[in-house]
């Protein structure tokens, strides 16, 4: 697939997802305030293409600042408001605090701009090239013949390239393996039906879209042989927060016995919570349920919950896929033991 986040004559150009498949449109951003508004209107979504995304930003806020006498605390406060745009998604802090240090180091604005594209560019290529070994790592978990049923979208219009999930998936396609795949709508922003449907079909994998309600009459006739899903935010227990559903999904495949894993890289897991009890969930407008294509579903008088994300607990999930391999319950000790052997390498 094409690049779908580029930086481009000072500028950063993002394909603009909330018009797919229907239309290919692009924005660019000019600033640390466009780049935080792409963000927070979905215009780009998915855990580690925030924290690309966020990258540049920061980019975008050293030359936003690059003039001004007191450049350090403007620039500062920039990352900062960059940090905010949503709430759930631990890579967007992740990227700035990749930054943030630099600004007391470096001597310039115009110099810390410099310093700061070189590591944006290296985290879009690390993400891709992570992708593709977590795509490896969760392939031998996939059986030579099997449906797998995903949520949301975690391919490669959610990471710098290839996916999480999905690269798990096209990893297994890659292999040889006869899959087929099963998309759940995700309402009410359909990533699953707009961009993991669109995704899958343009790679050759066979997909259907199913409703969001009708897992359970699919794991009853034994219709779905796994679930992968991406994450946003994985705690030091393993507790994952993905988008609304997950949860859902988790409970069922537990009750059907079906296999039930996470896909993300270790930059998606926040050691410093304890707990998914201290995932900070966000909460978006009511009218993303409300309407659609710009038409009032509802009653005037009604309004909506609008959750993005829920939490599965670690007791459902059956492995987490990373980069450094398949992460295994007891969870607490997994993770702590990955972190430990990744600064040891």
């Amino acid at each position: 697939m094409e690049s779908h986040i580029v930086w481009q004559n000072d500028r950063l150009r993002l394909l603009d997802q909330r018009f797919l498949p229907e239309k290919t449109a692009w924005i660019e951003c000019v600033s640390h305030k466009d780049a935080a508004w792409a963000i927070k209107s979905m215009i780009v979504r998915g855990a580690p293409l925030i924290g690309v995304t966020a990258a540049f930003g920061c980019v975008l806020a050293a030359d936003d600042y690059k003039d001004d006498p007191v450049w350090r605390r403007k620039i500062d406060a920039a990352l900062t408001f960059l940090s905010k745009a949503r709430p759930t998604a631990v890579n967007l802090s992740w990227a700035i605090e990749q930054m943030r240090p630099d600004i007391a180091s470096v001597a310039s604005a115009s110099l810390l701009r410099d310093v700061w594209l070189e590591k944006a560019l290296a985290i879009q290529k690390k993400d891709e090239e992570i992708c593709r070994t977590l795509g490896k790592a969760g392939e031998r978990l996939v059986p030579g013949k099997a449906t797998i049923l995903t949520h949301c979208n975690a391919g490669a219009l959610a990471t710098a390239g290839y996916g999480t999930a999905l690269g798990v998936i096209r990893a297994a396609h890659e292999a040889g393996k006869d899959i087929r795949v099963i998309a759940d709508e995700t309402r009410p922003f359909n990533q699953g039906s707009r961009l993991t449907a669109w995704e899958l079909s343009q790679d050759g994998i066979p997909v259907k879209i199913a409703c969001d309600n009708s897992a359970a009459a699919l794991m009853k006739k034994g219709l779905v042989d796994l679930v992968i899903t991406g994450a946003d935010r994985i705690a030091a227990n393993g507790d994952t927060a993905n988008k609304i559903g997950t949860l859902g999904l988790a409970i069922l495949a537990d009750y059907y016995d079906i296999p039930f894993y996470i896909a993300a890289p270790l930059s998606t897991i926040d050691r410093s919570l304890s707990s998914g009890d201290e995932i900070p969930i966000e909460e978006r407008s009511p009218d993303e349920v409300l309407f659609l294509n710009d038409k009032r579903i509802a009653p005037d008088e009604v309004s909506a919950f609008n959750f993005a994300f829920d939490v599965a607990p670690a007791s459902l999930i059956d492995g987490i896929i990373t980069e450094k391999g398949i992460l295994r319950p007891p969870y607490d000790a997994s993770i702590a033991n990955i972190f430990k052997d990744s600064l040891d390498a």
